[in-house]
């Protein structure tokens, strides 16, 4: 149960199979293996001890994974920063956490300088760069290349292996603890659940610094299979990868999705390597799943749910669900069922078990569940009741265990007295040809306490007004459920993992108000 043994069981089996591509660069896993002891023995060399934490600020690259596998080599802990955060905002995950060295690419250095204006102590920079290293800053290649390597400090189980900031939007990030277990455990469910093709290349276009995709890395170093790596995502480069590096599987979250199928490199890009899509990090609109199938006909289809707190697996809705008879049965519009080696259940607001078919808020418990927010006793107490993972997430289970979400808990809209799931009211806004993305949030209302609001991308060149909005709406949805108020936006905001910030879009209408929705 440590991270680091899909590497050595990879050098031990199979050395010069590739490991990973990224920009021309080709790595097999006895060169990559090399990079990683050598890049332990410097981070050693320059203080990092047992336990202690080395943050990288990056896009994705095949030096994200030599920090990621290097760091646990030399026995650290990771911090992968949000790139999409403030100065300020990383400046107090660093120091939250005392992480001391600091891993830069060429796209952060000015972010990086800031940064250590604002630290209580400024960290140790490294710049993981093509390029000459900046003033100041240590170059990482020059680093490996002078080091010695170093034997694996193999720690593992409840060691402490990674800190994952999340929030930063309103108040305080909140840093995650995920040891070895944690992550390890939630690979290997997974893996029980759903086995990583034979034979394959995984593209990762998700954010390492984000759980999902940290953790697509980590199980492919598992399967022992190789990685290919753009810096983010791009329809355009992800059309390209997949087509010239045979791409087998990948990770999207819908949003990637929809600007991949809306492409004009679509239609014309060879697609016949991709054998499996995995879809995540929000609930994905049926319509645009239904247009998935259409287009990508013959691509196994699954849907992996999960949170940063749960490291992040949690439930996964496979294949075979999303054929003809999953699509008949409508379970392919599930999260799927619990994973094996953790329990998941329903509950109301004093933790009882709801009966199935009642919507309640999911809770998780296993060996996956993370071991507390760093320094934050109190609200690991809220997060972790019982044992039981509260997940925020509402949703019901049906009489064979599948769920299906309903919304988030704190986007439930209680207009004169009657809930409204936002996600339901999505679900049918998107399916009109004109939209191209919604976000439906509660706003105050005098009367009713909250009236139903949605946010509209429209798609290009396409028109639609605010009362066709609701009259389309009508047709589907109870009339309480439809939009009382329409926006038109040119784009929703998204957090670096692709979701949509609805805590951004509420925040005008509820800035004087005594009651808020966080």
């Amino acid at each position: 149960m440590y991270l680091t043994q899909g590497l050595h069981r990879s050098l031990q089996q199979n050395p010069d199979r590739l490991a990973i591509t990224f920009k021309g660069r080709r790595r097999t896993f006895r060169e990559f293996a090399d990079h990683v002891a050598r890049l332990a023995a410097a981070l050693r060399g320059l203080g990092m001890s047992e336990g202690e934490r080395v943050g990288m600020l990056a896009l994705n690259s095949d030096r994200y994974l030599e920090y990621v596998m290097g760091v646990w080599w030399g026995g650290g802990v990771l911090n992968p920063v949000n790139t999409r955060w403030s100065a300020a905002e990383i400046g107090y995950s660093l120091d939250d956490c005392d992480t001391r060295i600091l891993i830069v690419d060429d796209h952060f250095i000015d972010m990086a300088r800031a940064v250590c204006t604002l630290a209580s102590k400024a960290p140790i920079l490294i710049h993981a760069g093509d390029g000459a290293a900046p003033a100041g800053m240590l170059s990482f290649d020059a680093l490996i290349a002078a080091a010695t390597p170093l034997p694996d400090a193999g720690r593992r189980g409840d060691d402490l292996a990674c800190i994952m900031y999340t929030g930063g939007t309103t108040g305080f990030p909140k840093g995650v603890m995920q040891t070895h277990l944690n992550m390890w455990s939630s690979c290997i469910m997974r893996i029980a659940e759903c086995a990583p093709l034979p034979d394959s290349a995984v593209l990762h276009a998700a954010p390492f610094f984000h759980a999902a995709g940290l953790g697509r890395a980590l199980l492919q170093f598992m399967a022992g299979e190789a990685h290919v790596i753009i810096p983010a995502f791009d329809a355009g480069d992800v059309l390209e990868a997949i087509g010239t590096q045979r791409v087998s599987e990948t990770l999207l979250v819908p949003t990637m999705i929809q600007s991949l199928l809306d492409h004009p490199d679509f239609a014309r890009t060879d697609l016949s390597s991709l054998k499996r899509l995995t879809y995540g990090a929000s609930p994905i609109p049926e319509a645009l799943l239904d247009r998935v199938i259409r287009s990508l006909p013959g691509v196994e289809l699954a849907h992996s749910y999960g949170m940063t707190e749960a490291c992040p697996s949690i439930s996964a809705n496979p294949p075979s669900n999303h054929d003809e008879a999953g699509r008949r049965s409508g379970l392919y519009r599930s999260i799927g069922r619990g994973l094996p080696g953790l329990m998941v259940k329903v509950v109301d607001v004093h933790g009882e078990e709801v009966p199935r078919g009642m919507v309640g808020e999911i809770v998780v418990r296993g060996p996956n569940v993370m071991a507390g927010y760093w320094k934050k006793p109190d609200e690991t107490a809220q997060a972790v009741r019982g044992g039981w993972l509260h997940t925020g997430d509402g949703a019901y289970m049906d009489a064979q265990g599948y769920l299906y979400i309903v919304d988030r808990i704190k986007d439930m809209i209680i207009s004169g007295g009657e809930n409204v799931y936002s996600a339901e009211v999505e679900n049918v806004i998107v399916r009109h040809p004109a939209v191209a993305a919604c976000a439906v949030i509660g706003i105050p209302h005098d009367i009713w306490g909250e009236a139903v609001h949605a946010v509209i991308v429209r798609k290009p060149g396409a028109t639609i007004a605010e009362e066709e909005v609701r009259e389309h709406c009508r047709q589907a949805i109870a009339g309480y459920k439809c939009p009382k108020s329409v926006e038109f936006r040119d784009r929703l905001p998204l957090s670096g993992a692709g979701k949509v910030l609805k805590r951004e879009i509420r925040a005008p209408y509820w800035a004087q108000k005594t009651r808020s929705v966080k």
